[in-house]
């Protein structure tokens, strides 16, 4: 059985995504649409991948790659058509596309359909083996996108969240990793590794339109006793928040929910861009977080929710944490530095340990501020995986820490 009971316990599992043929995919053209800001070096960023992928092991994390997880999940019965059915619709593809695109999920080599399923295809790709009237395929040029790549596959932090002993499924903001849902829903459904103690599932495990209710995994962080923390901001919703925590209680997962609001700008999408938990009573935490930042306790009131806010913050994340006093780590630094590093990732650590985390080597001042502090920070290099806007947290998906 699978769980998820902190931050900072020791990391036991996680799920990662070696970025394939997607990243390749990215251009100029299409990076803005893509949700990335650069386009990577796509053959270093597998290399300092891989290297990401060693350091985990090195500190006897077990390492699962998400493609291969889905390969061998669209090995099981009944999983190609649940990918057919709500893959290959009329709505994605035209009438006449849709049953050649089922036909192919039916079909093809597991590693080859999850390869596409991640990958995307080109009309080029599909001339290869369709010969059918469709006018999708008449009106695109070779080159373009009939099923869209998806790189940010790559930030497994966010299309699924484990919270102690269940999983939400998370239906995600933007167009283009919408469809990152379906691919997970196919691991935690028919891959053997889940299969064998399915999870209660508390969002997202069905096909309902659930906009704009959206949930992402760098704003739920799993606080331990009993608590998360959710920031409220672009990509998490507060009627997400509120589907989630009403489910969280119903399924007895939690007895309380923090929820953050963040401010409304790109370098604070999720809450693990402004802070992260680095040892059981420490955060690191962006040095110009706005001092009128908002916070609400939620707690469940008669079969529905209520909501108290908070006049601090951090007091009240001592007391779900059962410490006596939070230490909130943020490096003196003037504003401008303080941009660079938050924009580099400066704040999103992942921890393997109490007090032991990951963090982007190029934040030389942060990591120095938290060693001075007591917390071992294990460099990671990443000057390519870096420029798509996602440290070590976002790189990984827990599946299985200690409290």
């Amino acid at each position: 059985m699978f769980s998820v009971n902190s931050e900072v316990g020791r990391l036991r599992e996680v799920v990662v995504h070696r970025p394939g043929t997607e990243l390749s995919r990215l251009t100029p053209s299409n990076v803005d649409s893509m949700l990335f800001d650069d386009v990577l070096w796509a053959e270093r960023a597998r290399e300092e991948h891989d290297l990401f992928a060693k350091q985990l092991v090195d500190q006897g994390v077990v390492v699962h790659h998400f493609a291969d997880l889905l390969a061998e999940a669209l090995d099981v019965d009944d999983a190609r058509e649940f990918v057919a059915t709500r893959l290959a619709t009329h709505e994605r593809f035209g009438q006449m596309l849709a049953g050649a695109i089922g036909e192919l999920v039916r079909t093809y080599p597991a590693a080859r359909l999850a390869e596409i399923l991640i990958g995307g295809l080109t009309k080029r790709d599909v001339e290869a083996w369709v010969d059918i009237p469709s006018l999708l395929l008449q009106s695109a040029a070779p080159d373009d996108f009939i099923l869209s790549p998806l790189p940010n596959h790559l930030f497994q932090r966010d299309n699924s969240a484990w919270i102690y002993g269940a999983l939400s499924v998370n239906p995600m903001a933007k167009e283009a990793r919408q469809r990152e849902t379906i691919n997970s829903r196919v691991v935690y459904n028919f891959h053997p590794m889940f299969r064998s103690a399915p999870p209660t599932f508390l969002y997202g495990n069905d096909s309902a339109v659930h906009l704009p209710a959206t949930v992402e995994g760098g704003d739920v962080a799993v606080l331990g006793h009993r608590a998360v923390m959710i920031g409220m901001g672009e990509r998490t919703t507060s009627q997400g928040i509120e589907l989630l925590s009403q489910r969280l209680f119903e399924t007895g997962t939690a007895e309380r929910v923090i929820v953050v609001e963040l401010p409304k700008e790109r370098a604070f999408m999720h809450l693990d861009t402004a802070l992260t938990q680095v040892d059981r009573d420490a955060y690191s935490v962006y040095p110009y977080l706005p001092e009128t930042l908002r916070s609400w306790h939620v707690t469940p009131e008669r079969g529905g929710l209520a909501f108290h806010e908070n006049d601090d913050l951090f007091r009240e994340l001592s007391f779900a944490l059962q410490v006596d006093e939070v230490r909130a780590l943020k490096v003196p630094m003037d504003r401008r530095a303080a941009e660079r590093e938050q924009w580099d990732d400066g704040n999103n650590f992942l921890a393997v340990a109490p007090g032991v985390v990951l963090g982007c080597e190029r934040n030389t001042t942060t990591n120095h501020y938290l060693e001075e502090h007591g917390i071992t920070v294990l460099p990671v290099v990443g000057s390519e995986l870096g420029r798509g806007r996602g440290g070590p947290r976002c790189l990984t998906c827990p599946i299985s820490r200690e409290a």
